[in-house]
């Protein structure tokens, strides 16, 4: 019998790392067995139950020949700990999973971020206040996995689109409404300032391109007055604003500039890019609830701004 002048008072605990090697000692009625489970030898278990039985002043296990059994005692106490540690490992888990940080990281160009998503964010944080959104804009093409993103707009030809299409781009020469009114007819086009984005020159890039627009048009050979060129495409638009010339308008993303009369359209025409924006999704947003909300929020704001 363990002495009595080792027993714990009445109503304070043993040291939890006894009762977890009771715990498992128990379970595996096997010193060495829970020994292994721990990480620790099968002496430092043997040593930790006899601290405990005499802590508590009663046998907990039967030492029979190579095998262990529950006294009566131990067995009251195997159904006590197991469901006390059941508890706080549960309580655990859910302490965890509320603290752990809420986040949807997304990339995208530029332009894409600052005309048209980051206008439109707070009535996703609105709903979701609990999410971390992180915007990456750039105009590489990042990898989502080895970057560990949730997302991607990407802005491709419309052939080339990976996941849900958010929505197709048309091209409209823009300007102030004062520049506008210098406009009387077509020829006058030449004589305005031509605002465009530079890029650095590898395919894969989105560009501003006036193509599409000027061959509707059948002006493939029309010279500007002067050109103002500039590393951003909202730099390019918010020059347009301004009434520093025309910039080839990329719409939906222009859409609240026109609504708003900030911007109008002096030709009135036009044209397809045949490019459009795409959703992509990255493997680890499978597990991000998230970031699946973030997924489904772009859709129905981009089918709201085509019905509006």
């Amino acid at each position: 019998m363990p002495p009595e002048n080792a027993k714990t008072p009445a109503g304070e605990l043993p040291p939890l790392e006894l009762l977890r090697s009771f715990e498992a000692a128990a379970r595996r009625l096997s010193f060495t067995l829970a020994a292994g489970e721990l990480h620790l030898t099968q002496s430092a278990v043997s040593r930790q139950i006899q601290q405990l039985e005499a802590s508590l002043g009663v046998l907990l296990f039967e030492r029979r020949h190579r095998a262990l059994a529950l006294t009566e005692a131990g067995g009251v106490l195997q159904r006590a700990v197991t469901d006390s540690l059941e508890r706080l490992r549960d309580a655990t888990a859910r302490v965890r999973a509320s603290a752990a940080p809420r986040q949807v990281s997304i990339t995208t160009t530029p332009g894409f971020a600052s005309l048209w998503l980051i206008p439109k964010l707070a009535r996703f944080t609105g709903t979701h206040p609990q999410v971390d959104v992180r915007v990456s804009a750039t105009l590489d093409v990042l990898d989502l996995d080895v970057s560990r993103l949730d997302l991607a707009v990407r802005f491709v030809p419309i052939g080339r689109g990976v996941g849900p299409a958010l929505f197709e781009e048309s091209v409209i020469p823009l300007c102030a409404p004062q520049v506008a009114a210098s406009l009387r007819e077509l020829s006058d086009f030449s004589e305005l300032t031509l605002l465009t984005i530079e890029y650095p020159d590898h395919s894969e890039a989105p560009t501003t391109d006036w193509e599409p627009w000027l061959k509707v048009m059948g002006l493939e050979d029309l010279r500007m007055k002067s050109t103002l060129r500039f590393s951003q495409y909202a730099d390019a638009v918010a020059a347009a604003v301004a009434g520093q010339g025309v910039v080839i308008g990329r719409l939906p993303l222009l859409r609240e500039l026109v609504r708003d009369g900030r911007l109008v359209a002096p030709l009135g025409e036009g044209a397809a890019s045949h490019r459009g924006y795409f959703i992509e999704t990255s493997r680890r947003a499978a597990g991000n609830r998230d970031a699946q909300d973030f997924a489904q929020w772009l859709r129905d704001e981009a089918e709201a701004a085509q019905r509006s």
